[in-house]
């Protein structure tokens, strides 16, 4: 169990919380998105990391939730410089107004948090028709993150302070369909299983994390890029199991992290300063960790790079 683990190497553990992990940490020069952060765990992130200081802007797919949880954050955090704009990772079009809304704003952008997600839904297409939750977790994510890369540049070379891109991936990464991503067929509903394809998703996270650390490496840029697993958490991701949601709300606060818990790694691997320099790595109860052998496999994330440049355009 989660609760019984001994801290790591990096002196946390997984029932330490995202406020424990950033303890004494100023991050009033820097400005971050955090995307999915009208609930669960991509809330308590944009809040830590105001709470630190940090200049948050929260992309929601629901402006009026967002204003909601903004309005909720200044409460608890009055200092707390935060607004919300609106993004549907699902909608490509979406994607890139929101960019272009950002970018027209003249703000600096430090950190990039590609947290929203959805899990294992019945078999849909999104308006781009593409599966829905490749599209969401990844292809989205992929778009705005290219979208947004010159702004982190710049702000990178200005500011002279690291830029971080942070994928929220999963555990589940490690349980996609046999062959890892299935490019020829990304949107054949036959063979389509919702789990199998939610872990496609958070495997192209780790994977596009890992070959985006390439690329800022061999371009010499001040950035990095890392993935991770926030654990398993009782939050509204598994509202599209009624079965599993009952059983999550039943025991799920005895065996699973809470919100506070599982926002810790995600804030860890954005401020902490023992993760400067670190990139291409995937993290776990904020500590290094293992991924599978298809998430370090350089080939398949060129592949997936190339594929998903392509979907995009």
């Amino acid at each position: 169990m989660w609760f019984l683990s001994k801290k790591g190497p990096s002196g946390f553990s997984p029932n330490s919380t995202a406020e424990e992990v950033t303890q004494g940490i100023d991050g009033s020069a820097l400005t971050a998105i955090v995307t999915g952060a009208s609930s669960g765990i991509g809330a308590e992130t944009a809040r830590v990391l105001a709470l630190r200081g940090v200049h948050v802007i929260m992309g929601v797919r629901n402006i009026s939730a967002g204003e909601q949880v903004k309005e909720t954050i200044i409460k608890d955090v009055p200092q707390a410089k935060i607004d919300a704009l609106e993004l549907d990772l699902s909608s490509l079009v979406s994607v890139r107004n929101f960019a272009s809304n950002y970018n027209s704003l003249g703000l600096p952008l430090n950190l990039l948090i590609n947290n929203a997600g959805i899990m294992a839904t019945p078999f849909t297409l999104s308006k781009d028709k593409i599966e829905l939750q490749f599209a969401t977790n990844h292809v989205g994510h992929f778009l705005l993150t290219n979208l947004l890369l010159d702004t982190m540049k710049k702000t990178a070379r200005e500011s002279r302070k690291e830029g971080r891109i942070v994928n929220v991936s999963s555990r589940r990464h490690k349980f996609s369909y046999n062959e890892g991503i299935r490019f020829d067929k990304i949107n054949d509903q036959s063979g389509y299983n919702g789990l199998s394809a939610y872990g496609q998703s958070k495997l192209a996270n780790v994977l596009h994390a890992n070959e985006l650390a390439r690329h800022l490496k061999d371009e010499g840029v001040e950035i990095t890029a890392n993935s991770l697993h926030p654990g398993a958490i009782a939050t509204n991701l598994f509202r599209q199991h009624s079965i599993i949601s009952g059983i999550v709300d039943v025991i799920g606060k005895h065996v699973m992290k809470n919100v506070e818990q599982g926002a810790a790694t995600t804030c860890y691997v954005a401020l902490h300063p023992d993760v400067k320099g670190v990139s291409g790595k995937y993290y776990a109860d904020c500590n290094i960790a293992e991924a599978s052998p298809q998430a370090n496999d350089a080939g398949l994330a060129k592949r997936l790079w190339d594929f998903t440049t392509s979907l995009v355009h």
